[in-house]
């Protein structure tokens, strides 16, 4: 079974394929660093890493470019809070610090590059010259706007009727625009007002103080300015992954009108398709709302990790697949953690039944054997089916319950003074406990990027470093000539379960 995904723009459950080169081109619309970030911003984060960790286990190569938006309203309202806030710059430096610390605790893996809007303004500005030197996008007062009837396609991502779309900008906005749903590309003049106000007001409880500050702005074509919220990615995304990406991904909220600018504009101006498959995430709520920094009711990433442990907070988003929506409550977090727990227990005794047993032993379970292959099975299928962290995770709970039950099996023999007739200690099924070691640390700990194994490694996660260390001696010996030696350390390996063959490249092995 091959990985299919649900486009939102087709509205239907799509095989991936990508080139004939292998690489996936993947952009996360990411966050405006305003505030700190929350649960529901490092939900998004988490299924991204999943959907990067599964394709490289696929044999993909992965670019993954995230961007930072740190040219808003929203950042401008936050200045004079707090000592060293004097500009929107130093406020969202402050965020972007704070975003990239929660990330690296969350176990993510790196995106390629963190593109920040302040670093991409003469990519902006190309990109909008383009669309105006091409007649999608038209100068107003400074100001420019994308015009929205000149796409033919303009809707079709959020399925939407261009003639029943309605603007909520304001009336002098209105005003310069030639359709009420055309969109600023280029904003003439400084920071706007009346948003930062209604931010201060809304989002903080303040009025405006000691005076409004002024936000970034910079030279164009078509007079000082900043630069519109949509064609920010856009600009950012082709300039690092190209006119073409593989996947975009982002929050449901943002299909109109933030993603739906996004593919008007790039498609006008390059005339080619912008992305293959838009991959929505839904929202997290709690009870009955999405979790929001504007509504209040949010848990910060920070305080969960603390509260939490990394462990619990990624197993409570395995809780759900990407595109549903998820609450975050007492109850969904100690589901989580006992999930986690139940993991880590029957990893846990694996490697300690592992490290306890001579490697040579004969022992066979077949129920385990069988459990681990169903358990890789159902897990890979789960992960193809449109990402079904859930499901996934249950298939190595199902394994945990083998291990457990082998492990008790074996102990009860013990105890009952069956082990001597067993051909290694306590009867354990090393070879088959192996298998369940490296499926939890492959799926659980590669995949899901749980930290398994932390203080209960052992050697069974040195067995691919010494094969390797063996295999070098073994060629070492066969270059000196002593060929007896070299067969003699062949035969070490299959009799302890790793079968070795000789090729035109070297050897190579598998552990059977």
């Amino acid at each position: 079974m091959t990985l299919s995904v649900t486009d939102t723009l087709t509205g239907e459950r799509r095989a991936f394929e990508v080139d004939d080169d292998g690489e996936v081109l993947l952009y996360v619309c990411g966050l405006t660093v305003s505030d700190d970030a929350h649960l529901g911003h490092a939900r998004l984060w988490f299924h991204a890493d999943v959907l990067h960790r599964w394709l490289a286990y696929l044999g993909y190569d992965v670019r993954h470019v995230e961007n930072v938006t740190d040219v808003n309203e929203k950042i401008t309202a936050r200045v004079g809070e707090r000592e060293g806030w004097e500009t929107e710059a130093d406020v969202a430096r402050h965020f972007t610090g704070e975003t990239i610390e929660n990330m690296r605790r969350l176990n993510l893996l790196r995106a390629e590059v963190y593109p920040r809007v302040s670093e991409h303004v003469p990519e902006i500005i190309d990109l909008i010259g383009a669309l105006v030197e091409r007649g999608y996008a038209y100068e107003t007062n400074g100001s420019v706007y994308f015009d929205v009837t000149r796409f033919d396609r303009y809707g079709d991502l959020s399925n939407q009727r261009l003639d029943e779309l309605e603007s909520d900008a304001d009336p002098d906005e209105l005003a310069e625009k030639r359709h009420p749903a055309d969109f600023a590309l280029w904003k003439a003049g400084g920071v706007d007002e009346d948003a930062v106000r209604e931010h201060r007001k809304h989002d903080h409880g303040e009025g405006d103080g000691d005076g409004l500050p002024s936000g970034q702005t910079w030279e164009s074509p078509w007079g000082e300015g900043r630069p519109g919220w949509h064609i920010e990615c856009s600009a950012m995304s082709m300039t690092h992954l190209g006119e073409t990406l593989d996947v975009h991904m982002g929050g449901r909220d943002l299909v109109f009108p933030h993603h739906e600018n996004e593919i008007a504009q790039s498609e006008a101006a390059t005339g080619h398709t912008f992305a293959r498959y838009w991959l929505h995430n839904g929202l997290l709520r709690t009870k009955e709302d999405k979790m929001s920094s504007s509504l209040g009711n949010f848990f910060t990433a920070s305080d969960a990790l603390d509260e939490f442990g990394v462990n619990v907070v990624r197993t409570f988003y395995l809780g759900a697949q990407y595109r549903g929506d998820q609450t975050f409550s007492e109850d969904a977090v100690a589901e989580a953690e006992e999930r986690w727990e139940r993991l880590e227990r029957a990893y846990e005794a694996a490697v300690e039944a592992c490290d306890s047993v001579d490697a040579r032993t004969k022992r066979e379970d077949p129920a385990l054997r069988e459990a681990v292959g169903t358990a890789r099975g159902e897990f890979t299928a789960a992960m193809n089916d449109d990402l079904d962290v859930r499901t996934a995770f249950n298939a190595l709970l199902d394994l945990g319950r083998a291990v457990n039950r082998h492990v008790d099996s074996a102990v009860a023999s013990d105890a009952a003074g069956a082990s001597a007739d067993a051909d290694g200690p306590d009867g354990y099924d090393y070879r088959g406990l192996r298998r369940a070691v490296e499926t939890f640390e492959e799926f659980g700990g590669d995949v899901f990027g749980l930290e398994l194994g932390r203080e209960a490694a052992g050697d069974v996660e040195l067995a691919g470093d010494l094969v390797e260390l063996v295999l070098d001696v073994r060629e070492e010996e066969r270059a000196a000539g002593n060929y007896e030696r070299a067969d003699e350390l062949r035969d070490d390996l299959e009799a302890l379960g790793v079968a070795v063959e000789d090729g035109e490249d070297g050897a190579t092995y598998r552990f059977e």
